[in-house]
């Protein structure tokens, strides 16, 4: 009986440790805590994030960006960053609104041509508030660790929207595996044409 016991306990340890979790000490697969502290990625935009609503100076839109984040300015574009991500804000005049295909025959080559690590390009357009956006997701080399000067992948998504001669291109980028969905939608979603 004791070697049925000790089999059937060797099994249940195989299974569990199959699967990713642990045993308990009785040998039962022990119930994640839904109390537990949640473990994000590094990047992760946390749940409870507040934001407020920016216009960035001689434009003539508005839209929402996380509270607190740092903000710069330089050559006409607006960027606010927080630890590993990034929102970079640019207003361009246009004679036309982008589409899948310029963006790819145009943007994509230009991009590959000026960014590190650039990989993985995709185009499509989608519809935000403010209309629709042609949307070009691709990753690239984040910037070295001011600290370490060590260098993660980011994944970034560039929105580009257009009204009245004028395109708005919001980039947003994190690292790669963050999930950063909900946030990014927050963003690109709050886009308002004054």
């Amino acid at each position: 009986m004791r070697f049925r016991q000790a089999i059937a306990a060797a099994v249940a340890v195989l299974v569990v440790a199959g699967c990713g979790g642990s045993p308990s000490p009785s040998g039962q697969s022990a119930a994640p805590d839904p109390n537990g502290v949640e473990v994000n990625p590094p990047g992760d935009i946390p749940d409870d994030q507040a934001f407020v609503r920016i216009s960035p100076p001689g434009s003539d839109f508005s839209l929402t960006v996380p509270e607190g984040w740092s903000r710069t300015v330089k050559g006409g574009a607006v960027t606010f960053t927080d630890k590993l991500n990034s929102i970079r804000i640019e207003q361009i005049r246009a004679a036309g609104r982008p589409s899948v295909a310029s963006t790819r025959s145009e943007e994509v080559p230009q991009l590959s041509a000026t960014i590190p690590g650039f990989a993985g390009p995709s185009v499509s357009e989608l519809a935000r508030q403010a209309g629709p956006a042609v949307l070009l997701s691709y990753r690239a080399k984040a910037a070295p660790d001011p600290v370490t000067a060590k260098t993660t992948t980011d994944a970034v998504e560039r929105y580009t929207f257009f009204h009245k001669g004028e395109r708005v291109v919001l980039t947003l980028s994190g690292p790669v595996g963050a999930d950063n969905v909900d946030p990014w939608l927050i963003v690109t979603d709050s886009l308002r044409w004054d």
